[in-house]
């Protein structure tokens, strides 16, 4: 009785967040509101001062364009926090924009999705960053379960279900089956990476040096990893690395699928390995109902085709992926209770 009169009081006087806390994007659900922040995890720093000077877009524009005084930063390298200051800057401000004009007498009640396989180290490292930021009750949950909840995947029940959350800096391939992974592998071959290998590329064939915002943009306009009917093509511009003078140039969706094609190699073998362990009973099931697709590399064009046929199950983009995990902590928010077995910190009483 108590915990019921809890439960209706709490939502009045603080507000509950959910956070998907990404290497490249950072997603906070405002519970009875949805998705009210979506914000590049890049923070400005003033090396003279130590002030923190912007955070999300407004830092974002300041990458590569900096003074010697201030810094642009990712406080979080390969979905774990690198730069623990930084980040508490961070979440205390997307904390405090969420909600807005809202403000409750409690701190909020915070859900942080982190990336399978977290120690216990990285682990402690968020849950302080947040409690730091301003969050009274911090719960951890792994990405792939907080993606399978906000995509609506059965993972509660006897039925198996496979799902590969391709990030910013890391990529969670998972399988799950009555609320709990039982097949997992976490890699580094993320979007970072493949921005990275556009980069080495471009500087290998074509002796020019570019930046990882046009790598990304690139990526985005004409990457795909499949031929397709149509000829892409973008202009680039960079420096030349044998004059030192600017110089533009024209690349195709080839040199994209050629510059990442050992990543997505890597990739495929990696879902190939996971499958390779899984049970034959939940691997009947995966067969069914296929593969789902989450986080922002779900994006990249050809990748279900190609995925397809490698491994011989049906594999489909998920609606809307780039908001999955941060929809499955706002799943979470609605009924802690009924989810607390799902968090990492269940044992823990974080209050």
């Amino acid at each position: 009785m108590l915990e019921i009169i809890k439960n209706r009081l709490l939502p009045l006087v603080s507000n509950d967040v959910g956070i998907d806390l990404g290497t490249a994007n950072t997603l906070v659900y405002l519970r009875g509101k949805g998705i009210v922040v979506n914000e590049p995890s890049v923070v400005a720093v003033n090396q003279k001062t130590g002030q923190v000077v912007a955070v999300g877009m407004a830092a974002k524009e300041m990458l590569g364009r900096t003074p010697g005084h201030l810094l642009a930063l990712r406080p979080l390298v390969e979905g774990v926090v690198s730069d623990f200051e930084a980040t508490e800057e961070m979440l205390a401000y997307l904390i405090n924009r969420a909600q807005g004009l809202s403000q409750k007498m409690l701190g909020p009640r915070a859900v942080i999705g982190v990336p399978s396989g977290i120690t216990n180290v990285e682990m402690r490292a968020v849950i302080d960053a947040a409690q730091n930021a301003g969050a009274r009750e911090v719960h951890i949950v792994e990405e792939p379960i907080a993606a399978a909840l906000g995509i609506r995947l059965p993972i509660r029940e006897a039925q198996g279900s496979m799902l590969v959350d391709i990030g910013g800096g890391n990529t969670d391939i998972a399988v799950i089956s009555l609320g709990g992974i039982v097949r997992s592998k976490n890699l580094r071959v993320a979007g970072d990476k493949l921005n990275n290998d556009i980069i080495a590329h471009v500087r290998s064939e074509f002796k020019i040096l570019i930046g990882e915002k046009t790598a990304e943009s690139v990526k985005i306009a004409i990457g795909s990893v499949v031929e397709g009917g149509s000829h892409l093509e973008a202009v680039v511009r960079g420096r030349d690395l044998i004059t030192g003078l600017p110089r533009e140039i024209v690349i195709t969706d080839s040199d994209i699928r050629e510059a990442i094609s050992q990543s997505i190699d890597t990739l495929i073998e990696s879902v190939r390995e996971v499958l390779e362990t899984t049970p034959p009973e939940i691997l009947s099931d995966i067969m069914r109902q296929g593969v789902s697709l989450t986080g922002g590399g779900a994006l990249l064009k050809g990748l279900d085709v190609l995925l397809s046929e490698w491994l011989k199950v049906p594999v489909v983009v998920a609606d809307d992926p780039l908001t999955a995990v941060a929809r499955g902590t706002g799943v979470m928010l609605e009924n802690l209770e009924q989810h607390r077995d799902m968090f990492l910190d269940h044992e823990d009483d974080f209050l």
